[in-house]
Formats: structure tokens, C-alpha cells, sequence
């Protein structure tokens, strides 16, 4: 069991039931891209909320009992979410799949952001989307969510660097409200990115 799992197993949403306000708010965007992907998903909220919106979800995590409130949670809204056992530096991911992921607060020391950012790119067809929602390195001060570990944050150069490659529809660093569920919450420093896969 590693430590997101035991994270996950109380029966309460530790980060809530209801999706991140970035993924509500510029959701829209996605209302052409019928199959996606929800990468480091935790306990589903993101995926269960798209479900509902119309799409077909499959939920990557590496946490079995984040998955298994997935499944709970879409079977509490009565929409069906597909979910997979997956360690994303490890494992293998599907390629040139899905027609949008999107991934919102997915923790990874920085000798491996890069990677995973360019695994999920991989996973999506040409012309297909990516949504982001990531803490800043200059997060730490807000204590507000997200790891208290530096080397786990995002660089906002970077990110902005990594999506230059493709076509950049929203990109934002700064401040934003989070109250989701007990462990964001309040005024935390974000880096939000919605880009268009060449």
C-alpha cells in the first residue's frame, strides 16, 4: 500500500465530492472531445463530473482505494467511469487514444514533471486537448494544499516552456481560491493550462 492509498481509505472525500473549479469553469472547451482521460484522479471527482457532462472518462490513478471511491462516487451520480490501476512513471499508458486528460494537482518530483507531462501528451490524438490545473513553487508560503516539499512543485517557466510546442488556448499563474474538501483549502498560488496537441 503506498501513501496516497492510505490516504484514500477513510471514507471521507479528502479533497471533496464536487470537481476543481479550474475543470468546471473552462469545461466547455472540452465539449467536442467525447473520450477523455483523468490522470492522477485521486478519488474521481473530476472524472465523475465529466462523466456527467456527457463524455467517456477512464480515470488513471495508483491508488486502489482512490479508485474504488471513484466507482462510488460514479455510482452515486448514476454515470459510469472506467478506472485503471496505473503508476504513471512506471507503467504503460495508452498512446494517441484519447481526444483530451486532463490532470489537476498531480504531485511529481521534478526530475520527472517533464515526463509525465509528456506521457500524457502521448495519450492524446493530434488536434486533441490537455487541461491542467498544477501548485506553483510558489506555493509553499500559502499552506493552503499541495505538497510542503518544493522539489514537488511546478515551475511556471517550465510549464510554459514544455507547452510551447503546441497551440496554448489558456495559460495562467497566480493566485486562486480552493476549497476542496479538507486538505485545499483557501488562497493558494496555481498554474492553469489548457493546450491544443499539435
Amino acid at each position: 500500500m503506498n501513501s496516497w492509498d492510505k490516504r484514500f481509505q477513510n471514507l471521507e472525500y479528502v479533497y471533496g465530492e464536487q470537481p476543481n473549479t479550474f475543470i468546471k469553469d473552462y469545461a466547455d472547451y472540452l465539449k467536442n472531445c467525447p473520450n477523455l482521460a483523468a490522470y492522477a484522479e485521486g478519488e474521481g471527482r473530476n472524472a465523475v463530473f465529466l462523466a456527467a457532462e456527457g463524455h467517456t472518462v477512464t480515470a488513471f490513478d495508483y491508488a486502489q482505494s482512490g479508485l474504488e471511491k471513484t466507482q462510488q462516487l460514479a455510482k452515486r451520480h448514476d454515470v459510469i467511469v472506467e478506472t485503471q490501476l496505473t503508476d504513471l512513471l512506471q507503467d504503460e499508458i495508452p498512446v494517441e487514444i484519447f481526444d483530451a486528460a486532463i490532470m489537476v494537482f498531480g504531485h511529481f518530483h521534478v526530475e520527472h514533471q517533464h515526463d509525465i507531462f509528456k506521457r500524457i501528451i502521448d495519450s492524446v490524438k493530434p488536434g486533441g486537448l490537455i487541461m491542467m490545473e498544477l501548485y506553483s513553487i510558489y506555493q509553499l508560503p500559502y499552506a493552503s494544499g499541495g505538497p510542503n516539499q518544493l522539489e514537488f512543485l511546478y515551475d511556471p517557466i517550465d510549464v510554459l516552456s514544455w507547452c510551447q510546442s503546441h497551440k496554448i488556448l489558456h495559460f495562467f499563474t497566480g493566485e486562486q481560491v480552493r476549497n476542496e474538501g479538507i486538505l485545499h483549502t483557501g488562497l493558494a498560488h496555481t498554474i492553469q493550462f489548457i493546450i491544443e496537441k499539435s
